[in-house]
């Protein structure tokens, strides 16, 4: 058994603690189900809308992953398209009125995910794990 876990794994079950749970609160609100993927999407929507291919790329996925959670979410009545005001050729994704709304509860919920967590692990632990990871940490360097 591997005692020393890298940081990206460490991160990744950190990820993973905060989506079970929001996930878990968002079942139990009645919103319709969503994965991962799709909760990352909404994470980085903007109001406005955004783009697929904007999507994908603030995601780290494909295009076509992309579209696909997002064909997803407007069958779940959560997104819809719009017309792009500058291009005829693209559309804008953006939330619906259901869609706002599960966006702010789950803004709630992990606000009390937070919270929880300052109490397991202590407020000055979150407080400084939050502060190294809001600093830049500059492009990813080289693999050389």
């Amino acid at each position: 058994m591997n005692l020393h876990r890298n940081l990206p794994q460490l991160l990744g079950e950190a990820r993973t603690w905060f989506d079970q749970a929001l996930l878990t609160a968002m079942d139990d609100d009645g919103t319709p189900p969503v994965s991962p993927t799709q909760l990352q999407l909404f994470a980085v929507l903007d109001e406005e809308g955004t783009t697929v291919s904007e999507l994908a790329r603030r995601m780290g996925v494909t295009r076509q992953t992309a579209h696909q959670a997002v064909h997803s979410l407007v069958a779940a009545g959560l997104l819809e398209q719009a017309p792009h005001p500058g291009s005829a050729r693209q559309r804008l994704i953006r939330r619906t009125p259901e869609g706002a709304r599960a966006h702010r509860r789950a803004l709630l919920v992990l606000e009390r995910l937070e919270k929880e967590l300052a109490e397991r692990i202590g407020h000055r632990t979150v407080d400084a794990l939050r502060a190294a990871l809001e600093m830049p940490w500059g492009d990813p360097p080289s693999a050389g």
